[in-house]
């Protein structure tokens, strides 16, 4: 049974995804609607129009303290987004994998460590969470980059979809997954941004098929860069990653701005 404040959430989420979307051009084609996604992330975001071009704010790098805050969390996704119990199995099974192109795998190996921007330079806060209903995890990190070694790792994912569009690859324990690499829209937050889903499709040593759904996300605000992925061996909804990195960029911004103030 559906009860009705999480008929009005989903409705409210609904709109306001398809409004962003729609004023920033974009689309994913074949994509499930989620069955419920929460409308605070819109509600606490700055306020300003998605579809403009946030500006970075100015100031030097933020603090441990307002990198955390920049963070998003379960409170801001809601149900059913619970605090993370830990690494998905799936990582070291299906992400540990070798292939021969050098960029492709140099893919596999940010998927698997998450940080294609390379160790940060300065303050960091990660979050994890669990998502209840279909066992989806997000990370999400907010960390300090030279705003030119970000630029360049985005370039980067930018060429692979064109560079390593589908491939195989043998993963640690023998088996040969499929991996196809799309673009992944995202709303026009921040000062450059980039995101791939990432599909890879195998089987277990037992013959069990597997189909990982894998987002990567990542967003440059000033001295600051945002890294998210949103993964899964059942429903990946993208709709999830793209309101996630609107949300985050914008509150980024918003605590750049502040400085160096004490949170």
């Amino acid at each position: 049974m559906t009860h009705p404040a999480a008929t009005r959430a989903l409705l409210a989420s609904t709109l306001s995804v398809t409004a962003l979307l729609a004023t920033a051009g974009c689309t994913v084609d074949d994509e499930p609607r989620p069955r419920w996604f929460s409308a605070s992330a819109s509600a606490s975001a700055s306020g300003a129009s998605p579809a403009v071009e946030q500006p970075s704010g100015s100031g030097a790098a933020l603090t441990e303290a307002q990198a955390r805050a920049a963070l998003v969390t379960e409170a801001d996704l809601g149900e059913p987004w619970t605090p993370s119990r830990g690494a998905r199995t799936w990582r070291d099974g299906l992400l540990k994998a070798t292939t021969e192109d050098q960029e492709c795998q140099r893919l596999l190996d940010v998927l698997y460590t998450e940080e294609p921007f390379g160790t940060p330079k300065g303050p960091q806060a990660t979050s994890a969470l669990d998502d209840g209903d279909t066992d989806a995890q997000l990370r999400y990190r907010v960390a300090a980059h030279p705003p030119a070694d970000v630029d360049r790792a985005l370039d980067w994912m930018r060429s692979l979809p064109g560079r390593c569009g589908e491939f195989t690859a043998a993963t640690a324990r023998g088996g040969v997954q499929r991996v196809e690499i799309r673009d992944l829209p995202l709303p026009p937050v921040g000062d450059a941004r980039q995101a791939l889903r990432v599909m890879l499709a195998g089987e277990t040593e037992e013959g069990e098929l597997t189909y990982l759904i894998m987002d990567l996300a990542a967003v440059r605000v000033g001295e600051e860069a945002i890294t998210l992925t949103n993964a899964g061996l059942d429903e990946v909804y993208a709709e999830v990653t793209q309101q996630a990195a609107q949300l985050g960029a914008q509150r980024l911004n918003e605590i750049r701005k502040q400085g160096r103030a004490q949170i």
